[in-house]
């Protein structure tokens, strides 16, 4: 039996898996919104998002590539912190993953 990438759904990455990428075990990073993982999580899906362009909530949903993006950048933002987002955003590995997603493309 064989699956289509149609057949598979994919979701934003979940906390958990942002602490295995850090080696945390302990659970003092979980909760709330408020935690500092769970909010670099939510602003690297948001910065997907805006990279994508035209992002609907209601009827968009991730995909491997877009949950990989996030992951990344949430990766990056930790690791590069007080660096601009526009840096973060040029790092080949991210964009390897938003390769074909984006929906609307800067002018100059």
């Amino acid at each position: 039996m064989t699956f289509s990438d149609s057949d598979v759904e994919f979701d934003w990455p979940e906390l958990a898996e942002l602490k295995q990428w850090r080696d945390v075990t302990r659970n003092e990073w979980d909760g709330s919104a408020g935690t500092r993982f769970t909010r670099e999580l939510a602003a690297a899906v948001a910065i997907v998002k805006l990279d994508v362009g035209d992002w609907d909530e209601l009827t968009d949903l991730p995909d491997a590539a877009l949950g990989e993006a996030a992951m990344r950048m949430a990766v990056l933002l930790r690791a590069n912190a007080g660096e601009s987002t526009a840096i973060l955003r040029m790092d080949p590995q991210y964009q390897a993953c938003l390769k074909g997603h984006h929906r609307r493309f800067a002018i100059a």
